[in-house]
């Protein structure tokens, strides 16, 4: 089975106020074949600098039923010194979604190249807030 690229992110949210609210957009890029979730986890700091770490069903409420939907295909990529990591860089009274997926996407071009003989030297992500400062200051608009 060819894997596409693999990337993660690790989203804050100050003040606790994770409640599940990114989990649609999320489900609609599995439902769509874009990405698929090979990991997710939870980590959390309580006012006094407290962290612990959840899975999915560790979870309560709107996130738990937010987040249902997209269980992990493989698991096991975001490991203790991962949580541990994010969870000594958070501020007090804050949480982090920690999230790996595939770039499903991704696999036909991957695909390609191999098959051309090709071999991918670089690839990196543009920072947003650089690709927003030359949109702003160009003339040139992106239609969203």
């Amino acid at each position: 089975m060819a894997v596409g690229p693999v990337e993660y992110m690790v989203v804050g949210f100050p003040g606790n106020q994770f409640k599940g609210d990114i989990a649609p957009a999320l489900a609609e890029l599995v439902e769509s074949g874009t990405i698929r979730i090979i990991d997710l986890a939870f980590v959390l700091k309580d006012k006094d600098g407290n962290v612990a770490a959840m899975e999915i069903e560790d979870l309560e409420g709107g996130a738990a039923d937010a987040f249902q939907a997209l269980q992990a295909v493989v698991g096991d990529l975001v490991n203790e010194e991962d949580l541990e990591a994010v969870g000594e860089a958070l501020e007090p009274n804050s949480s982090a979604l920690m999230l790996v997926w595939e770039d499903v996407w991704a696999t036909k071009v991957q695909k390609a190249i191999r098959g051309a003989g090709g071999v991918l030297l670089d690839l990196e992500r543009v920072p947003a807030d650089f690709v927003d400062a030359v949109i702003a200051a160009s003339s040139t608009k992106l239609v969203k």
